[in-house]
């Protein structure tokens, strides 16, 4: 990752605006080549938490009382998993691994931030995207272990 200076919060919820608006964009166009109706539904609902995020953090003040938390269990399912590539025709498991393996990217990269001697105004900010990050990947792993890792 390439060294990012950010000069106040203003920089800070711009650059995490711009990562919510990539992830909304990417999973509209996996809804849009879904090939069955509940991975196209469980999709959509990922866009509308990103799209969601996006707008709490256009309305998001960081002043006085902090940043809300936002715990989340990480079950640690997809972390043994290989990396799947983006592609067309994508099973449901290979989707959720794909999935789940990019929002603990996007927790891991603002947890790195949150940690940097040099971040430390915006320490609040980067922990609360890394929360929000992490209970998207929570919310990928539950429904990897209630569709994939059933009991016959």
């Amino acid at each position: 990752m390439a060294e990012r200076r950010f000069r106040s919060v203003g920089d800070v919820i711009a650059f995490a605006i711009g990562r919510e608006i990539e992830a909304a964009e990417g999973y509209a166009g996996l809804a849009a080549q879904a090939s069955t109706p509940g991975l196209r539904d469980l999709l959509l609902e990922l866009k509308a938490e990103e799209e969601n995020h996006r707008r709490l953090l256009e309305t998001m003040t960081f002043g006085g009382g902090g940043v809300p938390a936002a715990p989340a269990e990480d079950m640690g399912l997809s972390d043994a998993l290989a990396d799947e590539p983006l592609v067309p025709g994508m099973t449901f498991q290979e989707l959720l691994i794909f999935a789940a393996r990019k929002e603990k990217k996007a927790a891991d990269l603002y947890a790195g931030l949150a940690g940097r001697p040099d971040a430390a105004a915006y320490r609040k900010v980067f922990e609360f995207l890394a929360g929000q990050e992490r209970s998207h990947k929570a919310k990928l792993e539950a429904e990897y272990e209630k569709h994939v890792l059933t009991e016959d």
